[in-house]
């Protein structure tokens, strides 16, 4: 019996795992911070074995309360990922399997990998529609890049959308992708007619060192990148650092910032009311928005979701309060479970990668209903 978490985004700490029957483990901390959640790893075992798994020390980690009700992932393939019933006690979080293979990958959520990324970016770089544009360089000295899809020009809709600042919300590039796939699909009406009113500029990873290094939450030096857009520095967040400066080049007239929540099964949005600058306009860009999604799918709801900021009280160290300010722009958080959508549960595989894939296409319906509005 093995257990290894030596590639990419790979996180786990073995503390006994003498017997298949008791395998207890613990999550490393983010570098140089005290957030820990995510996980990644791979166990090898004799096959038809039940293997009982253990994950200690959890009423300590970065969010509680995401380990109730939730079921860890798992894969045999690494491309088809199911859940594993599991059982949370407060701090201790268990689940079984009898190995169907000799190896077996478990995850908090379904890894988007570093080569996948690339990837991403070298296949969109081919199309006519799309340039693909270097930013600059993180900590650890991968690159910060960004896609701009559609051509520029002085009447068109500037959109922005970022993903994955928290690189253990793989989630949100997952759903990134599903954005760009429809955004490059020429036979697509929608994309084809959005791309005619905007440009687009999508960086489908934020934090693309903490993804590598099985971060939950942080970069290589322990920033939390959703509180750096105030005053980012090269030094400690460049990867903010760059993007803000790209948006100040070209402008602002939507910005989605794409996450995922850990304890809230649901699909659902957080605006920018208590951001100075909010006004009768961009309140009724926001319910406009979420109007239009919520007629697009399901999948959405306005029901759940974060408390709203009381008026000039927001964080403006956040992404959406920080750039919504400064260009005075519709500016939204759209936030996806971890678990599963309680609205529509899947008890197999819970909140997937087709899933978030869809939801992305389906993004662009209601930015298509609200372009029209973005400057008048």
């Amino acid at each position: 019996m093995q257990i290894s978490s030596l590639f990419d985004s790979g996180n786990i700490r073995v503390i006994r795992a003498e017997q298949p029957d008791d395998i207890m483990l613990a999550i490393n901390k983010d570098n140089q911070s005290d957030f820990y959640q995510w996980f990644h790893f791979r166990l090898t075992g004799e096959v038809n074995r039940l293997h009982t798994l253990h994950i200690s020390d959890l009423a300590s980690s970065a969010y509680p309360k995401g380990w109730e009700g939730y079921n860890v992932l798992a894969s045999y393939d690494r491309q088809t990922w199911f859940r594993v019933d599991s059982e949370f006690n407060g701090d201790i979080l268990t689940f079984s399997i009898a190995l169907e293979q000799p190896q077996v990958y478990f995850a908090y959520f379904i890894p988007y990998s570093y080569e996948r990324h690339l990837d991403l970016l070298a296949d969109a770089q081919c199309s006519p529609l799309c340039e693909l544009k270097y930013l600059g360089d993180t900590l650890d000295g991968r690159d910060m890049s960004m896609l701009v899809i559609g051509e520029q020009g002085e009447d068109k809709r500037n959109i922005w959308i970022t993903a994955r600042q928290h690189p253990g919300e793989s989630m949100a590039q997952w759903c990134a992708e599903g954005i760009i796939a429809r955004l490059l699909d020429e036979q697509d009406g929608l994309s084809r007619a959005l791309l005619e009113k905007a440009v687009f500029y999508i960086v489908p990873n934020m934090n693309p060192d903490g993804s590598a290094r099985g971060h939950l939450r942080t970069n290589a030096v322990g920033a939390n990148l959703n509180r750096e857009w105030k005053t980012p520095t090269p030094e400690r967040s460049p990867e903010v650092y760059c993007v803000l400066n790209a948006m100040h080049e070209v402008g602002v007239d939507m910005y989605l910032d794409l996450h995922g929540d850990e304890a809230l099964p649901y699909n659902f949005v957080a605006g920018s009311e208590g951001i100075p600058a909010y006004n009768d306009k961009l309140k009724a860009l926001e319910n406009q928005f979420k109007d239009a999604l919520l007629m697009a799918t399901p999948e959405f709801q306005d029901e759940f979701g974060y408390a709203k900021d009381k008026p000039r009280q927001a964080d403006l160290t956040i992404a959406s309060n920080a750039v919504g300010q400064a260009f005075e722009c519709l500016a939204y958080t759209i936030e996806m479970p971890f678990k599963d959508n309680n609205n529509l549960p899947d008890p197999l595989f819970g909140w997937s990668v087709q899933r978030c894939q869809q939801f992305g296409e389906d993004i662009l319906v209601a930015a298509y209903n609200v372009v029209g509005s973005l400057r008048t």
